[in-house]
C-alpha cells in the first residue's frame, strides 16, 4: 500500500555528493520538520546560509544507517595511507551498522578487520591504497584494466577468475622453468577458428612444437624466451583482434581494452605488438564508405596525407566472417577489392572468393569477369588458381542462376536462386577462356565433360544441386559447317583473351544451345591434337554427351583424321572401359537400353575399324555380365529395329553383333 503524501513529508533523508563536505562526519542527515514541540524550542537556533539559500530550522540526531566504518559516528575513527599491521586506536570498534570499506559488508561479518597484515579496520576512502584494495576486492584481476564497477558483468567477472587462475598455473609452470625442471609435452587447448579438441589442430601442434624444439636445443632461459614470447603474443593477439571485430564490446571498454595493452611493457623485440590491437571500429569513416561503395580504392587525404585501409589478416577474416553471416556479399566485395594487408598470400587467397560472393548475390556477369581479371595489375588471376570442382561449381552457377546454401563454394547443401543466369554466348566464351587460363584446368578431362554436361542441361536445377539433362536435336548439316567453319577464328581469338563477339547469324535464339555444343566439340578436337599425351581419361567426356550422340559423332569424325590421334583416343577409352567395368554395367542400368543401344550402334558403325573395337569391348562386357544386364534383351531388340545386322559394318563387327543376338534368340 502506497502512502499518504503527508507521511512521505515526515522525514527527508539528505546525502552529501562528496563526503568530505558533511560538517558532522556522517554520511546521513535527518531532517524532520513535523516535530512540533521540537521546532518550537528551536526557533531561536535558526542557521541561515546565505550563499545557497538554505535555511535549517531543525536538526535532530539521525536514525543510524548502514554506513562505512570511517564514517561512524559512534566510534572514532584514525586515517593513515596504508597502516594495516594491527588496528589503530579504536578503529575496530564498531556498530550494527558498520560496513568494511574493502569487502562491502558488515564488518561483524569481515574475516580480515583485525587480522595482522590486513587490517581492513583501517581502512578508508582517502586513501589511494585502501581504494586499490577495495577496486581489487570489487573487480578482481580485472582492476588492472581500469574498468568501472558498472561495466563488470558475469561474464567479465567469470572470465576475470579463468584470467587470475591461468595467470596462476603459468606462475608455477614458470618457475618449474627457471629452476630446470624437464617439462613434458602436453596437449594444450586449441584457440584456432574452429576450435578443434586438444592435439588435433595442425597449426597449435606446429608452433607448440616449435617452442618445445628450441627448448632442446638448450639455449638458456632468455634465448628460449626470445623465442617463445613472440609465438605466444601472436596468438594471443590473432585472438583479440578477431574478437575485436566480432564481438560487439562496448566503445568505452573498447577503447579501455586496447589502452590497457598498449601500456604493458614488452621486450625490445616484441614492440611490434604495442599497437596491434589498434582495430579499426566498424563506425570509422574510411571503412564504412568502402562498405557503402563510395570508395572504392581505399584511400582518402586527410590534412594532406594518404590514409589507406590497411588491416593484418586476422582482422580481414573476422570482418569476412561478420559480413558473411548477415549475408552482406556485396559489402565483401567491396571490403576485400580496397582492403590491403602485408600477407599477400594470405589476402589474395581471400579474394579469390570474390567472384563467389558475387554469385550469391546474383551479380554472375560480374563473377565471371572477376574469375578472369585480378582486383590489382600485381597479381594474377582467380582462374589460375581454380580446382576442376571449382570449375564445375561454377558453370553450374552461372548456368542455372543458383548457388549453394552454404557461406563457401566448398560446402554441401541445398542450391537457392540467386538471379539470372548468364546467356549462352557468354557462358560458352567465359567458360573456355577459363580453360585457356589454367593448363592444369585444359589438360584435365574432368573439365572437359564438365563443359559438355553444362552445356547439354537446361537452366533448371535441382534444390539437390543435380542438373537436367536435355536431349538437342540434331541440327542440320549446313549449320553444323557454319559454325564449325566460324570456331576456328572464334577459339582463336579466346585464347587470345580479346573480348569476342559470337556472330549472330550462327548462334541465333534457335539454335544457341547446338552451336555452344559444336564450339565445344571444336574446342575438344584442338585441346586432343595438342594435349593428347597428357590426358588420363576419354571415356568421361564420351559420356558427357548424354543423348546428345550426334555431337559426339561429330567429335569421333574430326578425331579421326589423324592416325595416331585415332589410335590414341581409342586406347584411352578402351583402358577406361576395362578398369571400370563396374562402373559401367552400374551406369548402363541406369540409363536404360536405349541409351546403351545408341552409344553402341555410334561405335560399331563407325567407319574405323579400329573405332569400332570400342563397340566390341563394350558389347563383349555386356555379354560376360548378363545376369547384372536384365535389360540386354531389350537391347538385341534395338539392335533389330536399328537393323544393325543388315549394315556393312565388317567381318568382325558383323560376328559379334550376330553372336549377341543369337544368344537371346536361343533362348
Amino acid at each position: 500500500m502506497r502512502p499518504s503524501k503527508k507521511e512521505e513529508e515526515q522525514n527527508i533523508i539528505l546525502i552529501s555528493d562528496d563526503e568530505a563536505e558533511s560538517t558532522l562526519g556522517s554520511s546521513v542527515l535527518l531532517v524532520d520538520p513535523l516535530e512540533k514541540p521540537a521546532l518550537e524550542e528551536e526557533k531561536s537556533e535558526e542557521v541561515v546560509d546565505e550563499e545557497c539559500d538554505l535555511v535549517v530550522t531543525f536538526c535532530k540526531k539521525a536514525n543510524v544507517m548502514p554506513h562505512a566504518r570511517y564514517d561512524c559516528t559512534m566510534h572514532p575513527f584514525e586515517r593513515t595511507e596504508c597502516d594495516r599491521c594491527s588496528p589503530l586506536g579504536k578503529n575496530a570498534d564498531i556498530c550494527d551498522q558498520c560496513y568494511c570499506y574493502i569487502c562491502d559488508k558488515l564488518a561483524s561479518e569481515c574475516e580480515n578487520w583485525t587480522v595482522p597484515a590486513l587490517c581492513h579496520c583501517n581502512a578508508h576512502n582517502k586513501s589511494k591504497f585502501w581504494k586499490d584494495q577495495r577496486d581489487f576486492a570489487l573487480a578482481g584481476i580485472l582492476v588492472m584494466f581500469n574498468l568501472e564497477l558498472a561495466d563488470i558483468d558475469a561474464d567479465l567477472r567469470h572470465g576475470g577468475d579463468l584470467l587470475l587462475k591461468f595467470i596462476q598455473e603459468l606462475s608455477v609452470e614458470y618457475n618449474k622453468y627457471l629452476a630446470g625442471e624437464e617439462m613434458l609435452h602436453t596437449q594444450h587447448e586449441c584457440f584456432c577458428l574452429p576450435k578443434l579438441p586438444p592435439g588435433q589442430c595442425d597449426v597449435c601442434r606446429s608452433r607448440s612444437m616449435e617452442v618445445v624444439y628450441k627448448n632442446w636445443q638448450n639455449l638458456g632461459h632468455t634465448a628460449s624466451l626470445k623465442i617463445a614470447v613472440p609465438c605466444l603474443l601472436q596468438r594471443i593477439t590473432t585472438r583479440l583482434q578477431r574478437m575485436l571485430v566480432l564481438c560487439d564490446f562496448p566503445k568505452s571498454l573498447h577503447e579501455k581494452f586496447v589502452n590497457f595493452f598498449q601500456s604493458i611493457s614488452l621486450p625490445c623485440h616484441c614492440f611490434g605488438f604495442s599497437n596491434s590491437l589498434n582495430v579499426m571500429p566498424w563506425d570509422h569513416v574510411l571503412l564504412t564508405t568502402v562498405l557503402k561503395g563510395q570508395n572504392v580504392t581505399g584511400q582518402r587525404t586527410l590534412r594532406g596525407r594518404k590514409v589507406f585501409l590497411w588491416e593484418p589478416l586476422p582482422v580481414i577474416e573476422a570482418r569476412m566472417e561478420k559480413l558473411v553471416d548477415k549475408k552482406n556479399y556485396k559489402e565483401v566485395v567491396r571490403y576485400l577489392r580496397a582492403v590491403k594487408c602485408n600477407d599477400t598470400k594470405g589476402l589474395r587467397h581471400l579474394r579469390d572468393k570474390i567472384p563467389f560472393y558475387l554469385c550469391k548475390s546474383g551479380d554472375f556477369l560480374d563473377a565471371a569477369h572477376s574469375l578472369l581479371f585480378p582486383v590489382n595489375s600485381l597479381a594474377c588471376c582467380t582462374a589460375c588458381r581454380l580446382t576442376p570442382f571449382e570449375y564445375e561449381v561454377y558453370l553450374k552457377m552461372f548456368r542455372t542462376g543458383s548457388v549453394p546454401g552454404g557461406k563457401d563454394i566448398l560446402d554441401p547443401g541445398l542450391w537457392i536462386a540467386a538471379g539470372p543466369p548468364l546467356k549462352d554466348g557468354v557462358l560458352i566464351k567465359q567458360a573456355l577462356k577459363l580453360l585457356y587460363c589454367n593448363m592444369s584446368l585444359y589438360r584435365n578431362p574432368k573439365c572437359w565433360s564438365t563443359l559438355i554436361m553444362i552445356l547439354g542441361s537446361s537452366n533448371f536445377l535441382e534444390k539437390s544441386g543435380h542438373l537436367l539433362p536435355m536431349s538437342l536435336k540434331e541440327p542440320p548439316l549446313d549449320f553444323q559447317k557454319g559454325v564449325l567453319a566460324a570456331s576456328c577464328g572464334l577459339l582463336k581469338e579466346l585464347k587470345a583473351k580479346i573480348n569476342v563477339s559470337l556472330p549472330p547469324s550462327i548462334f541465333s535464339p534457335q539454335l544457341h544451345h547446338e552451336a555452344c555444343l559444336i564450339l565445344a566439340v571444336q574446342a575438344i578436337q584442338q585441346m586432343v591434337f595438342c594435349d593428347l599425351p597428357y590426358l588420363t581419361s576419354f571415356l568421361e567426356i564420351a559420356l558427357a554427351f548424354g543423348n546428345n550422340f550426334w555431337a559426339l559423332r561429330l567429335l569421333l569424325d574430326h578425331l579421326s583424321y589423324e592416325e595416331n590421334v585415332l589410335h590414341g583416343t581409342v586406347n584411352l577409352i578402351l583402358r577406361d572401359l576395362h578398369c571400370q567395368k563396374a562402373t559401367m554395367l552400374k551406369l548402363w542400368q541406369n540409363l536404360g537400353p536405349q541409351y546403351v543401344g545408341e552409344f553402341l550402334c555410334l561405335f560399331l558403325t563407325c567407319r574405323h575399324q579400329k573405332m569400332q573395337s570400342i563397340g566390341l569391348f563394350s558389347l563383349n562386357i555386356i555379354a560376360e555380365n548378363l545376369h547384372m544386364c536384365p535389360w540386354a534383351k531389350h537391347l538385341c531388340n534395338f539392335f533389330h529395329n536399328a537393323g544393325l545386322r543388315h549394315l556393312p559394318l565388317g567381318t568382325a563387327a558383323h560376328h559379334e553383333v550376330s553372336k549377341f543376338i543369337n544368344i537371346f534368340e536361343n533362348l
